[in-house]
């Protein structure tokens, strides 16, 4: 059997990464937003699991060291994806 993730499933586990992180650094939504130079209203969204930027996603990513992580990710995912053609 397959389970299918849906883009909002995503949307809410990476806001409520968000808001678990920010908490973990003691950080109000106006102070993670004045830090990244974004709105209150865009951390909120993004903790509720509404639609944002990916330049948003990877702000606070990277606010909270997890861009790396992102990269080496999709760098691996292009490897794979090199290693496995016939070309």
């Amino acid at each position: 059997m397959f389970t299918t993730i849906a883009i909002g499933d995503v949307r809410l586990k990476l806001g409520e990464w968000c808001r678990l992180q920010r908490r973990n650094q003691q950080l109000t939504q106006d102070e993670l937003a004045e830090t990244l130079g974004m709105s209150r209203l865009t951390i909120r969204k993004l903790e509720s699991g509404k639609n944002v930027t990916l330049d948003t996603v990877l702000k606070v990513a990277g606010h909270f060291g997890a861009l790396e992580a992102i990269y080496q990710f999709v760098e691996k995912s292009i490897e794979d994806s090199n290693s496995n053609s016939l070309y």
